[in-house]
């Protein structure tokens, strides 16, 4: 191979790495840069933690060929000159069909690193049933950077979970926000989830007014936290646990657990490829994410508490 070509061994396939010492990501607050070859190895490391969060979901790639410094592509459809053995799923559109990206094993995450992807966003439903989601997500988006209104959100999200039973596990975004994740058992249509988590979401806002609202307009927001279930829709996406972020420093989206909420250290921007391996290792949402619930008794307690 060229000094401009690396194979990388993934799995059971050797995948070429062009350009691996191209720079991707400039210095961050610690002046640290990242190539694609750091790049590539961080997903072959946390493909064993990353890769069921990922596996049979309709993917929306978020590639940047020549860095942050480029332009972004945001990519739903699978070029024709991807290889063979890189997974599809043809989905239907409002007006057709989109053949989205796959991914399934160390060796696609591999080669979509090759290709400059650097955020995974991923279909909240997989590929067997698009139209009923497994899962269902809430986004917490602060109005500037106080991480302190995030966690407090974060909180009162998980106590009403709790009220109606439904287990749930927070995320760090590795932008400004946290993501609180529940898992489903895929029986349920978008309309139906996305429902139940406005009336969560605007059953929180009705308790702390001052705090939280849905208001989808930013003029309407003022300065409270933002409570988003918009991501719970046919063909919408939300970042994938463990995928890094476009922006300096190459942070990642984290999966964590509830007690490290109470972590003075945490932030949205916690954790990076540098360092989010020690974090992977502690299995933070051990117990929850293979507790896909449905919806039908949590539906009645929330109505309960909605009065």
């Amino acid at each position: 191979m060229s000094g401009d070509v690396r194979r990388v061994r993934a799995g059971r396939r050797g995948v070429e790495v062009h350009r691996p010492d191209k720079v991707l990501f400039p210095g961050g607050e610690d002046g640290k840069e990242y190539t694609k070859g750091d790049l590539v190895a961080y997903y072959r490391s946390v493909s064993a933690f990353m890769l069921p969060h990922l596996r049979g979901r309709p993917l929306m790639l978020e590639r940047h060929p020549d860095g942050l410094a480029g332009p972004r592509f945001m990519q739903k459809n699978t070029p024709d000159h991807y290889p063979e053995w890189i997974t599809r799923a043809e989905v239907a559109k409002e007006d057709g069909t989109v053949c989205h990206t796959v991914c399934d094993d160390v060796a696609g995450l591999v080669f979509l690193a090759d290709q400059a992807c650097l955020t995974f966003h991923r279909w909240l439903s997989r590929t067997g049933h698009v139209d009923r989601p497994d899962v269902m997500v809430l986004d917490l988006d602060p109005a500037g950077d106080d991480f302190g209104a995030v966690r407090e959100a974060a909180r009162w999200v998980g106590e009403l979970l709790d009220e109606v039973r439904l287990p749930s596990a927070p995320m760090t975004t590795g932008s400004r926000g946290l993501h609180v994740v529940v898992p489903l058992d895929g029986r349920h249509a978008f309309d139906e989830v996305r429902a139940f988590a406005r009336d969560a979401a605007e059953l929180l806002a009705a308790r702390h007014p001052d705090r939280l609202t849905t208001a989808a307009r930013k003029k309407d927001r003022g300065d409270r936290l933002y409570l988003d279930v918009q991501r719970n829709a046919y063909a919408q996406t939300a970042v994938a646990p463990y995928t890094v972020r476009a922006l300096p420093g190459a942070p990642v989206a984290t999966p964590i657990a509830w007690e490290q909420l109470d972590d003075p250290d945490l932030g949205p921007r916690r954790w990076t490829v540098a360092d989010v391996l020690e974090q992977a290792r502690t299995d933070p949402w051990s117990g929850v994410t293979g507790r896909g619930r449905a919806l039908g008794p949590a539906r009645r307690r929330l109505d309960a508490l909605r009065g």
